[in-house]
């Protein structure tokens, strides 16, 4: 542990990596807690994976017409707000059909990704860091953009929070008194597409949604209030972030990987516990 410790003092991307795991924390926390609550988990997965059709797009236009400030985490959030906004479009629209439209989606979103990683010009690319992700990579441009993100995300829920909690608990009755529930439905979908592009970084495609709903759902099993539930998984993403930092730096390890697996044991040990009652 003497040995990350020195690291983080003497090396910037270590750094880089521990601000960004922390900084998400937040995010992932808030908006886990929507996800869980809305039962919108295979909806989070399909958006998480179809994001690699913009890192692909990235990548290849960025070789191809030398467009330096195009990185990967930048072409991520258009592929995550198109994919988002046509999957709250089929879920509104084609109730019947959601399950195969849905997985088309995210299927297409990785082919597409895929070919222009395959005809990008230049050195071959390193897609298991996308797909499992590996947050030593980040960079500084990396860490503005987390924060910026971030911020986004959380000044949106803060602004719209009731609203969101109602389209979470009943789209039926925030529409009876006057809301627009499909726009906030959209909004929610967004927030959620942003929060993924961050994911990517710190767990990758695959074990993002990992990540983003198993500390929430830990947290419910404790709380019952949304806020606090919101509270409790951001104390957990934050130490599973550090802690999975900490932990994989010295065995040289995907720090996703330990991530991942302490945020499972954790969920499996919570129904040893009585679930908190109202």
């Amino acid at each position: 542990m003497s040995d990350f410790f020195d690291a983080v003092q003497n090396f910037s991307i270590i750094r880089y990596a521990l601000l960004v795991g922390i900084i998400s924390s937040f995010t992932f926390g808030v908006v886990g807690t929507f996800i869980v609550t809305r039962r919108i988990s295979y909806i989070a997965a399909a958006i998480s994976h179809s994001i690699l059709g913009g890192i692909g797009a990235s990548i290849y236009f960025n070789r191809v017409y030398e467009l330096e400030w195009l990185t990967p985490m930048l072409g991520a959030i258009p592929a995550a707000l198109i994919s988002a906004g046509l999957i709250g479009w089929v879920t509104l629209r084609f109730k019947e059909r959601e399950d195969t439209i849905i997985a088309a989606i995210w299927t297409c979103g990785m082919t597409i990704g895929l070919l222009f990683i395959h005809h990008a010009p230049g050195p071959g690319v390193n897609l298991e860091s996308f797909i499992f992700g590996d947050i030593l990579l980040t960079s500084q441009s990396d860490v503005i953009a987390t924060v910026v993100l971030a911020v986004v995300v959380l000044a949106l829920v803060g602004l719209f929070y009731h609203k969101l909690v109602a389209v979470c608990f009943d789209e039926e009755f925030t529409s009876l008194r006057g809301v627009s529930a499909k726009l906030y439905y959209f909004l929610l979908l967004g927030i959620v597409g942003i929060c993924m592009v961050l994911l990517v970084r710190v767990a990758g495609i695959v074990l993002s949604i990992a990540l983003i709903v198993l500390p929430a759902a830990t947290a419910s099993r404790f709380a019952n209030r949304l806020w606090s539930i919101m509270i409790i998984s951001i104390i957990l993403s934050i130490i599973y972030n550090v802690g999975g930092l900490a932990i994989s730096f010295p065995m040289e390890v995907p720090t996703g990987y330990v991530v991942v697996i302490a945020a499972s044991v954790v969920y499996a040990l919570s129904f040893c516990f009585k679930r908190r009652k109202n």
